[in-house]
């Protein structure tokens, strides 16, 4: 892939889409597009559920940054497109996104890499749902596979819950996944770069309300807090964003990401959750403040990510 020019391309930034992530794609969209026109690029808003995507090569955009969130951008949808119209963008390629977005798909392949993630089970119904509970434990973890932002996501600790919360997971995704429930200090960290290049910026940990850190305290309050230095020790945190580095590379992600751990209060044991292939860009946002703690700008973060684009395959 050809170095990027600050004088001769012309960018397109993917914000809004038609998932139920839009709200959030949209402020994402619109802080990257800000950082990015400030710095002398030449980039332009580009909403894939107001305007055929394929008016991109039209239009003659060299080089996309994705700031779509969850399905119809996150999931290699958008991503294939691009490659057809030999654009570059921004994240992971085609196989590692739609393998990233399915978190059944995800927990498969770090099993069978050998890295850690909570158990399992794939429902279908509000009685599959009570029968994992009873073999995952009180409590668990009910979402819809193929959700971001903890959309639809519910904390089952009484077995007459169950169907409520398969219901609610269902609305989002026909997928649902009942996952044990991990107690303990939840973390997240963001990885920057490809391949062996790639780096784990500084840990952040979570500490949520009655630990509910829900679609509303991600992005909407201020109660959530996000501690960064994490305050763990220094062999614990090195230990785990070199677990992340490995989740990130298991799945041949590249560009940037972001990753979500707990770590098991007892044992001190920490276990993947899902990976972000396209974190949000928010003022709440996690990638920003992690970028921030290891020396780098919003402005300067954007500009390293859109250089990252990329493609699968040269046509």
């Amino acid at each position: 892939m050809k170095p990027f020019d600050l004088n001769t391309e012309k960018v397109a930034v993917l914000l809004g889409g038609a998932s139920a992530e839009r709200e959030v794609s949209l402020m994402s969209g619109q802080g990257v597009l800000q950082a990015l026109q400030g710095q002398g690029v030449n980039a332009s808003a580009f909403d894939p559920a107001e305007r055929n995507l394929f008016d991109l090569k039209k239009e003659g955009f060299t080089r996309c940054f994705i700031a779509l969130h969850g399905r119809f951008g996150e999931d290699g949808t958008v991503q294939g497109a691009l490659e057809l119209m030999g654009i570059a963008y921004t994240g992971s390629g085609v196989m590692a996104s739609s393998m990233a977005i399915d978190k059944r798909m995800t927990k498969h392949i770090w099993r069978a890499d050998g890295l850690p993630t909570p158990a399992w089970k794939k429902v279908d119904s509000a009685e599959a749902t009570r029968a994992a509970f009873a073999e995952l434990g009180c409590p668990m973890i009910v979402k819809p596979a193929r959700e971001g932002s903890s959309l639809g996501l519910s904390k089952v600790t009484a077995a007459e819950q169950c169907e409520a919360a398969f219901a609610q997971a269902a609305t989002m995704h026909d997928e649902v996944l009942c996952e044990e429930f991990i107690a303990g200090d939840e973390v997240t960290i963001a990885v920057l770069g490809s391949g062996a290049q790639a780096r784990a910026l500084p840990v952040i940990r979570i500490v949520a309300p009655e630990g509910n850190y829900d679609y509303q305290n991600k992005y909407f309050t201020h109660s959530t807090k996000y501690l960064v230095p994490c305050g763990l020790p220094e062999g614990e945190e090195a230990a785990i964003q070199q677990l992340v580095l490995q989740a990130y590379r298991s799945l041949g992600c590249r560009g940037w990401a972001r990753a979500d751990v707990m770590i098991n209060a007892a044992s001190r044991q920490p276990y993947l959750l899902e990976i972000n292939t396209s974190p949000g860009m928010t003022s709440h946002s996690l990638v920003p403040m992690a970028a921030q703690a290891a020396g780098i700008g919003y402005p300067e973060l954007c500009l390293r990510v859109l250089q990252s684009a990329s493609r699968d395959y040269a046509l």
